[in-house]
């Protein structure tokens, strides 16, 4: 890890699909070096004198502290713009120029916005290395990376049996990780009501074994239930949300059936879609997962910033 600048494997991050398999295992392998420092049970200070910025046009709480936690406990520092409402952006100034400016005060920007492609725009404008941290429907990738780290770490990622439920026309995290998963030997279930299924044009694109199926045919088989939230804030029409809302609720009856090394994993927030019930059960990881963010987080701002 002390590796020069010259040796980065990116210079920004904005999709899963910039990063190899190789990529992915490489940033894995870092994360878990990192571990004991997201922990508190080792000090760091690799990034000591480093700013981070986070600039968040949309509501987050894993993500953004998840960040501001990683860059802190690697001797780092963090600006927050979480409400645009008291920021310029609210006197009509552009991402552009948002972005050139806060570029000139930090070593790292962290963004979130509502537009897809957001993300990619911003890396046009920018001095220093963006990382997007979710534009709209589009990509999540660091989303993804701690995804495929909780699969690697709690079940198995080569040869895993995963089974993709709820909303996955409008999940960019669903989006950023079945691209991911198509890299590495995996068996691909897709489960959603039929108005939140994958979109034709996005399966066209992909390889791979992938399927779609009813969660009582294949509950016995596979190895990772990754569970999302229906979004509200994605439906362009209210109406349409409440058609699919509360459509599928996972209880500790749904797995009666289930393998004993099933896990469970979420994104957050869940809203009613995992009942709580489910939380006491050996196959709940979503929690853990929500830990791993900080590890890979470290390990994409010590390649970034090295």
């Amino acid at each position: 890890m002390s590796a020069s600048k010259n040796d980065r494997k990116f210079k920004h991050l904005i999709s899963i699909d910039e990063l190899s398999k190789d990529d992915i295992l490489y940033i894995l392998d870092r994360a878990a070096e990192f571990e004991d420092v997201a922990k508190g049970k080792k000090v760091s200070k690799v990034l000591e004198g480093r700013i981070l910025a986070n600039l968040f046009f949309e509501p987050s709480t894993r993500t953004r502290m998840s960040f501001e936690a990683a860059m802190k406990r690697l001797g780092g520092c963090v600006i927050n713009m979480t409400d645009t409402e008291i920021s310029s952006v609210a006197k009509g100034e552009s991402l552009a120029d948002t972005i050139r400016v806060v570029s000139n005060y930090v070593d790292v920007i962290v963004l979130r916005h509502p537009l897809e492609g957001a993300a990619k725009f911003a890396s046009e404008n920018s001095k220093v290395p963006i990382i997007n941290a979710g534009d709209g429907a589009g990509q999540h990738p660091t989303q993804t990376l701690l995804d495929l780290y909780t699969i690697q770490k709690e079940s198995r990622l080569d040869g895993c049996r995963i089974a993709l439920m709820g909303d996955l026309k409008y999940s960019r995290t669903v989006h950023s990780l079945i691209r991911a998963l198509t890299l590495f030997r995996t068996k691909i279930y897709l489960v959603s009501p039929p108005m939140l299924r994958l979109p034709d044009d996005f399966i066209d694109d992909l390889s791979g074994d992938i399927q779609e199926a009813e969660l009582e045919d294949i509950i016995e088989e596979i190895d990772v239930l990754y569970v999302t939230r229906i979004q509200k804030e994605r439906f362009p029409d209210e109406e349409e949300y409440r058609k699919v809302s509360g459509s599928y609720i996972i209880t500790s009856k749904t797995l009666e059936r289930a393998r004993e090394s099933l896990i469970i994993m979420h994104p957050l927030p869940r809203v009613n879609e995992i009942g709580t019930d489910v939380d006491r059960l050996r196959f709940a990881r979503y929690f853990e997962q929500a830990f791993y963010g900080v590890p890979i987080r470290m390990a994409i701002l010590f390649e970034l910033l090295k």
